[in-house]
């Protein structure tokens, strides 16, 4: 079964997420299956939608956030069925996918799941329960707090692992001497 899932319109002016209302999310197949503790870490990664759609977010990232590169890339054809080979992944509490569809009628559809492995892996959804209890005893109240993720700015990688959020250039200044 599918984790957490929300639809968004494309207007602008729409900031907040509302329910999937295409009904896609909760018939969307994950591999691994959502929450699920396995003996060893998966060799791939796999998304079964109910119709075509249009895969334009797929990332992997682990409990600490720090991103796993899967060599995802927005493919403008329809499908039904999207599955990665995964590259050799660390030690983890847990790993989160995040993945996001356009459906047929232009709605932004998003999705996550998570999934853990390893001898002494618990459920992500128990481990995540944890955590937001911890967070809510610190903050001194049930408000919503997202730990922000760790940022790392990459310069002069050539070829880059991934494609950062952004890219900085930087620029040489000559200096001109006047004499």
């Amino acid at each position: 079964m599918s984790g957490l899932s929300y639809s968004q319109s494309l207007n602008p002016g729409h900031h907040q997420q509302a329910p999937d209302t295409t009904g896609i999310a909760a018939k969307t197949e994950t591999s691994p299956l959502s929450d699920a503790v396995l003996e060893l870490a998966p060799e791939t990664l796999g998304l079964e939608f109910p119709r075509l759609v249009r895969l334009v977010k797929l990332t992997l990232r682990n409990e600490q956030r720090d991103w796993v590169d899967i060599d995802f890339r927005y493919d403008p054809r329809a499908q039904e069925s999207f599955k990665w080979v995964l590259p050799a992944l660390d030690e983890a509490i847990y790993y989160t996918a995040d993945w996001a569809i356009l459906a047929s009628n232009e709605q932004l559809v998003r999705g996550s799941f998570s999934f853990s492995f390893g001898p002494e892996a618990k459920p992500p959804s128990v481990t995540k329960r944890a955590e937001a209890l911890i967070i809510e005893m610190r903050n001194g109240g049930p408000e919503q707090y997202v730990t922000p993720p760790r940022t790392e700015i990459i310069i002069n990688r050539d070829p880059p692992k991934y494609d950062p959020p952004f890219t900085l250039e930087l620029q040489e200044e000559l200096e001109l001497n006047p004499g």
